[in-house]
């Protein structure tokens, strides 16, 4: 059996982003479902940490298989999930209105929160909630606006992802739908749920008795995946299959920026194959 290169051979969890690292739109990357088979052999726990909200998690369970990689509804976090799984702890039984798609509804609903629509009353709105919507509407971002500018919604986003990695290129991200509102409410999101929040990176570890120095995140965003995995205290891997390049490292480096620390990774690969020697 193929041994680990040296800088992740105390890893027992892996948590692995998928846009970008194990796929591209819907284009396995070159020899994926083998290292993770690898893995697993290896005792390693394999987990999923998605920004994209617009599936469920039953939806990308059934894309991996599509793939060969097997894995349980349990292994996959998404920046839905992870939201609703905050918000709840928010307020339970809240009505919201979403911008989003299927997965971060779906996920809100499985928690039992009310989604409004459009034409509901402005004032009964608890929380506006953004996350990607490939089929965005003016009049759902003019609600939302009199929701909270002129009711009590506090506004909350799933992430800021400016792109969205796609077989032929990139495609606009959920950052595009949450700076709309911004700037017709003249407000931030209270929060994010998604990466770079440590959230989810910290419900995973907590939920399979996790220890940070054993856990790595495998990702190919500086910003959001290494951000992320280096604010949740855990080894970050950035893999060159995705957004991010080694000359974008060595940029950062060269001028750094404010807290540029949290955009370093500890280790760079070319693809998810260079993991063992």
């Amino acid at each position: 059996m193929r041994e680990l290169i040296e800088e992740l051979e105390k890893i027992n969890l892996a948590i692995f982003d998928l846009d970008g690292v194990i796929y591209r739109g819907n284009t396995l990357i070159p020899q994926t479902e083998r290292i993770i088979r690898e893995l697993k052999e290896l005792s390693v726990k394999v987990v999923y940490n998605s920004n994209n909200s617009t599936a469920t998690r039953d939806t990308y369970v059934k894309r991996l298989e599509n793939f060969n990689i097997l894995a349980d509804k349990s292994d996959i976090y998404t920046s839905a999930s992870i939201t609703s799984a905050e918000i709840t702890k928010i307020k339970r039984n809240a009505r919201i209105f979403v911008i989003g798609e299927i997965g971060l509804r779906k996920e809100l609903k499985n928690k039992g929160h009310v989604i409004l629509k459009n034409d509901a009353n402005y004032k009964s709105v608890d929380f506006v909630i953004v996350g990607l919507d490939r089929r965005f509407k003016y009049q759902d971002l003019a609600f939302a606006q009199k929701c909270i500018l002129e009711g009590s919604a506090q506004f909350y986003a799933t992430n800021m992802d400016a792109t969205l990695p796609d077989s032929n290129g990139f495609l606009p991200g959920a950052g595009t739908m949450v700076k709309a509102l911004e700037v017709c409410t003249s407000q931030k999101p209270i929060k994010l749920f998604g990466k770079p929040s440590p959230f989810g990176i910290e419900l995973i570890i907590k939920n399979f008795n996790g220890s940070i120095d054993t856990t790595a995140i495998f990702g190919d965003r500086l910003d959001t995946d290494i951000r992320a995995g280096n604010l949740a205290g855990i080894t970050t891997v950035l893999v060159l299959t995705g957004v991010s390049s080694r000359n974008d490292v060595e940029e950062i480096k060269r001028n750094p920026i404010k807290n540029y620390e949290e955009l370093i990774p500890d280790v760079i690969i070319d693809g998810l194959s260079s993991m063992f020697k």
